[in-house]
């Protein structure tokens, strides 16, 4: 049999083997990492764009929260109010805090779009949209 080893050491992969060792060196170019980045943000950006009219909207604190709690080009959207949970999960909760969740469902006024697991429903819709231009700009072709 083979035995090896992976070590990773900066961007340099090392691999022994029984009869010697193999060396790969992997340079990312400072463009190529820039255009993965700017992609994140990309990604991250329409996310939240995409999901606003599928979002519960009252106040717009909801919506609103997705543009200030998120950390765009991490990866992380996030919507941050108190009723934020409930809201996505659209059932209703009821007790003190930490709140109970129920079997009973929310009822969503206004745009019909407006709902429970407003993500899931807008991937159902962009997901390809997204994941195109994300794919262009890692290309370096624009959008």
């Amino acid at each position: 049999g083979v035995w090896f080893m992976i070590k990773l050491t900066d961007s340099v992969f090392h691999q022994k083997v029984k009869n010697g060792s193999i060396e790969i060196r992997l340079h990312w170019t400072t463009d190529y990492n820039a255009r993965f980045r700017l992609a994140q943000k990309f990604v991250d950006s329409e996310v939240i764009r995409y999901s606003d009219p599928y979002t519960p909207k009252d106040s717009g604190a909801l919506i609103a929260s997705a543009k200030s709690s998120s950390k765009i080009g991490q990866g992380v959207v996030g919507y941050n109010t108190p009723y934020a949970r409930y809201q996505y999960y659209g059932k209703v909760m009821v007790g003190r805090a930490p709140k109970r969740l129920t079997n009973i469902p929310l009822k969503y006024h206004g745009d019909t779009n407006r709902g429970s697991k407003w993500f899931e429903r807008m991937k159902v819709a962009h997901k390809a949209q997204i994941l195109m231009g994300a794919s262009k700009i890692i290309e370096g072709k624009g959008l």
